[in-house]
């Protein structure tokens, strides 16, 4: 597996766990938790944007990786 095929993974990855926070923040009934969940979910929007941003590198680096 190629260091992009690994990033892309990561990244897909990544997008579960900010649809599972998002959803855990929506149904807690708790506060607290909700607050929790819901910043937890903004540093994987951070985390997932960064990520995009390598993948633009890469395939700026290595033109094979492009839409793979």
């Amino acid at each position: 597996m190629t260091v992009a095929s690994q990033v892309k993974q990561s990244l897909a990855s990544l997008k579960s766990i900010h649809a599972g926070l998002q959803d855990l923040a929506l149904v807690s009934q708790d506060a607290e938790a909700q607050r929790t969940f819901h910043e937890a979910m903004m540093m994987t929007e951070e985390i997932i944007a960064d990520i995009k941003n390598r993948i633009g590198k890469l395939e700026q680096e290595e033109p094979q990786y492009h839409g793979k």
